[in-house]
């Protein structure tokens, strides 16, 4: 069976070579686009860290609220198409590995859409530390991404130890990705017993919004 770092190889190879075609199902599907007026009612303000900011879908809605927007992703494909979607001088692009990276500073918010579901569960443990280390005191996690019914439009690969579908460009190309549906309420049991205090909902009957505050420090 194919390792962590295979798939998420693969993953990254998908994202960089279909970096054109990723706002497509915006376009397509009217329930992705009202999931952007979400932004309004969310708890983002301050210095944010948007994670996996892929084209930039929602960095613009993240900078009309915040101080200052840090936006990383691993492609620069799509980076480049988020800064031609973003002008606001308080958004800077970074390119890095969500699984090295670590940030510099802390943020008042750390976001980030249609990411979690990318991070096998060998390396969740670590993504919510990496993420509860970029928050200041007092900040905050929000997120949003699909939920379990989203797995229907998918080809999910079966008998896995990494949870993975796969997915196919306009070009023909077959590519494997890391996908984890997440329930809701077994995603909240999961950060509660981390430490973590989330509310978590379901929305539009596809996907899920959570925001969450981190562990207490310890000391």
């Amino acid at each position: 069976m194919d390792s962590d770092d295979d798939l998420l190889a693969e993953q990254l190879a998908y994202y960089r070579a279909g970096a054109a075609e990723y706002d497509r199902a915006y376009a397509e599907r009217a329930d992705l686009r009202r999931l952007l007026s979400l932004i309004d009612g969310l708890p983002i303000a301050g210095d944010v860290l948007e994670l996996a900011c892929g084209t930039g879908r929602w960095t613009p809605a993240i900078a009309a609220r915040a101080r200052s927007v840090t936006a990383v992703d691993a492609a620069p494909e799509v980076l480049e198409i988020a800064r031609a979607h973003t002008a606001s001088p308080r958004v800077r692009f970074l390119r890095a590995d969500m699984f090295d990276w670590q940030p510099s500073r802390p943020y008042d918010t750390v976001f980030f859409a249609f990411w979690l579901s990318h991070v096998p569960p060998s390396r969740t443990a670590d993504f919510w530390d990496l993420v509860a280390a970029a928050l200041a005191p007092h900040g905050k996690a929000v997120f949003i991404d699909d939920g379990p019914t989203e797995a229907a439009r998918e080809e999910v690969l079966v008998r896995r130890t990494v949870p993975a579908v796969r997915r196919r460009l306009g070009d023909g190309s077959e590519h494997r990705i890391v996908k984890v549906f997440h329930d809701a309420d077994t995603l909240t049991g999961d950060l509660v017993a981390r430490g973590w205090s989330p509310r978590i909902r379901t929305v539009s009957e596809s996907f899920i919004v959570g925001i969450a505050d981190p562990p207490p420090a310890s000391g």
